[in-house]
């Protein structure tokens, strides 16, 4: 922790603390999730941070509360200087959002209350009226709600792009994007993908966007990338080295990791973090204490806890895919489209444990076989160290209009399974005796 954990009246590190090298070595995100940000000389050496909860913070002097609220409300760049009220910053999150920012290489990073809060609070910091976002499918079912149903009620219009499409079919859908915009006498603000997309896998070409919003925007103004990397994050997916400009979490999935809390995260560089600061220090939204704890907690097994659940997914799928009853795997280890494999070529680091299984049949089996499951759980989320199932088609996104779900082959015999961290052998004799139900 900085001494503005302890001192609010000491300037913060800013954007982050320096990340330490050992004889020139820069240290893994695995070696600094132990520590980072955090000095426990300054908390009575605790080896652990403790849980600030508090609501506010004692100042120095009247100038130096004067100095933080100028910083806090943009009348002197820079932010707040200290730790001022923890609707605006706090120990336990600031600790957080160092450590966040450290596994995508990002300048800054900000955490909040839920993954939905972080990606509404990210949309509501850059789109005006009559602006244009673009984005691609699928996209998680809040996340095209939001933009589709309460963006609108705001005059905000959105075009959309299949997660597969070529610079081409990309560059047309900014055209048009561009050309409504004008029509409107707004502009394009964002463009918002999701890779892989929810619950398909699907995966979009993060370097075919940038390239086509540099050639659309480049000499216009700013029209930040950003990408929820939820399902392969932050192991297996580095969307900033690939373009894209603010990367997207859900820390509820595979970075906390146990399914016991709910919290997101955004990350990037400062000028794309400083305007949701801004926002979400009006709005609030910012993650409570002592979730923040547990989320620094367990960043330091993600590695481990992601690796060997996505090394039981590659078993399980090994076994599913020859299975008679499967009809088909949405798992990235097993690609069958050229230019699927192509894009995680250049931008996967693995393959995940969360994919889509497509039975031979429709609901009234897929439920069969979910309610014949005994290690796995019928439930929503994934990321956890328990192997979950469910049905998106009349769960996760019902919402969804039925003719757009069978447009993004969201279809009636999906079923999303999150692979956890159990033995292997159990998890594929636990689907075998399913299977037999269906």
């Amino acid at each position: 922790m900085s001494e503005t954990d302890i001192d609010p009246t000491t300037p913060r590190k800013n954007p982050q603390p320096e990340v330490p090298r050992i004889q020139g070595r820069a240290l893994k995100p695995s070696t600094l999730m132990m520590g980072h940000g955090y000095d426990p000389t300054l908390s009575e050496g605790s080896l652990k941070s403790p849980i600030f909860l508090t609501s506010t913070f004692a100042f120095e002097n009247a100038a130096a509360g004067k100095r933080h609220f100028e910083g806090i409300t943009g009348k002197r760049p820079g932010g707040a200087e200290g730790l001022v009220y923890s609707r605006f910053n706090a120990p336990n999150q600031e600790i957080l959002e160092d450590r966040l920012a450290i596994w995508d290489g990002a300048e800054d990073a900000l955490s909040f209350s839920s993954g939905m809060t972080a990606i509404c609070v990210l949309m509501l910091a850059y789109a005006n009226q009559n602006d244009v976002i673009v984005h691609s499918g699928p996209l998680y079912a809040a996340s095209e709600g939001f933009i589709a149903k309460v963006l609108s009620k705001f005059g905000v219009t959105y075009v959309d792009f299949p997660a597969g499409a070529t610079r081409e079919e990309i560059d047309g859908v900014l055209a048009k994007a561009k050309d409504q915009a004008a029509e409107r006498g707004g502009k394009v603000c964002m463009v918002y993908v999701e890779s892989p997309g929810n619950p398909t896998n699907a995966l979009v070409d993060i370097e075919a966007v940038r390239d086509s919003r540099d050639a659309a925007f480049g000499g216009e103004g700013d029209v930040p990338i950003a990408i929820d990397n939820t399902f392969l994050g932050p192991l297996w997916q580095r969307p900033l080295d690939h373009g894209a400009d603010i990367v997207v979490y859900s820390l509820t999935k595979y970075v906390g990791g146990h399914s016991d809390l709910v919290a997101g995260s955004i990350a990037g560089a400062k000028k794309w973090m400083d305007p949701v600061r801004a926002l979400r220090n009006t709005m609030g939204g910012i993650c409570d204490p002592n979730t923040a704890w547990m989320l620094c907690r367990s960043l330091e097994t993600v590695e481990l806890r992601m690796q060997r659940a996505g090394e039981n997914a590659a078993k399980v799928c090994d076994y599913l895919s020859q299975h008679a009853k499967v009809e088909g795997l949405g798992y990235l280890g097993m690609i069958e489209d050229e230019r699927q494999k192509d894009i995680y070529a250049r931008h996967c680091l693995g393959a995940g444990s969360t994919f889509s299984l497509l039975l031979k049949g429709g609901e009234a089996e897929c439920f069969r076989f979910l309610d014949s499951l005994r290690i796995a759980k019928l439930a929503v989320s994934l990321g956890g160290t328990e192997t979950l199932a469910s049905h998106p088609a009349s769960m996760t996104h019902l919402s969804v209009a039925e003719g757009r779900r069978a447009e993004l082959g969201i279809s009636d015999n999906l079923v999303r399974i999150s692979i956890g961290i159990e033995d292997p052998d159990d998890l594929i004799a636990d689907f075998e005796q399913a299977l037999e139900s269906v």
